[in-house]
């Protein structure tokens, strides 16, 4: 989401904030967090990790401003920070399970199903369910969970999404379809 044009778009904010202006980072930040924690516990599946994810791209952003141009859009290039970091964290569980030799869903730092809360027993469900894809999504390759995360939930286009990942809008496709199957999959087994 961006403000309207003028002194308070991104764009502004951000140059602002490059010049050391801690309050239009603060801007920036009130207003891109709650879509880029949706998106990383997409790509995670933890909202606790979605969380120390985007902190972390935050801080990322703060030292790199200075790289920012302010001709593109501010949402689009902390979504490119977080899903650096989304790999990142990726990288060091894979590590983490193959030194200490966890390897299942159920390791340390893997999504944990939500606490079913007292309420109607549709509610209930429905949690369940999400919780179940959410896992299924983080368990993914990253090379088949971003194209879903970004077309499929993000609502960006084939052709975005391509040019975000630096692919061909026929790979997104593809990754996306066997993303979908794969669920599938694993969804109707579980």
């Amino acid at each position: 989401m961006t403000a309207g044009l003028g002194e308070d778009d991104d764009g502004a904010q951000a140059r602002r904030a490059a010049r050391g202006d801690e309050r239009a980072f603060s801007t920036l930040m009130r207003r891109h967090k709650s879509s880029l924690h949706a998106f990383a516990r997409r790509h995670v599946g933890d909202p606790e990790a979605a969380h120390e994810v985007v902190q972390e791209s935050f801080v990322a952003a703060w030292k790199a401003l200075d790289r920012y141009d302010p001709a593109r859009p501010f949402g689009a290039w902390m979504r490119a920070i977080v899903l650096n970091k989304c790999r990142d964290r990726g990288r060091r569980l894979l590590v983490r399970r193959l030194i200490l030799g966890e390897r299942s869903i159920d390791a340390p730092g893997a999504p944990d199903p939500a606490d079913p809360t007292p309420g109607p027993e549709a509610a209930s469900l429905r949690a369940e369910q999400l919780s179940r894809l959410e896992a299924a999504i983080a368990r993914l390759p990253d090379q088949l969970k971003e194209p879903l995360i970004l077309t499929y939930l993000e609502g960006y286009s084939q052709q975005d999404a391509a040019a975000f990942l630096g692919v061909s809008v026929k790979t997104i496709e593809t990754r996306a379809y066997r993303a979908r199957k794969r669920l599938a999959d694993w969804l109707v087994d579980s």
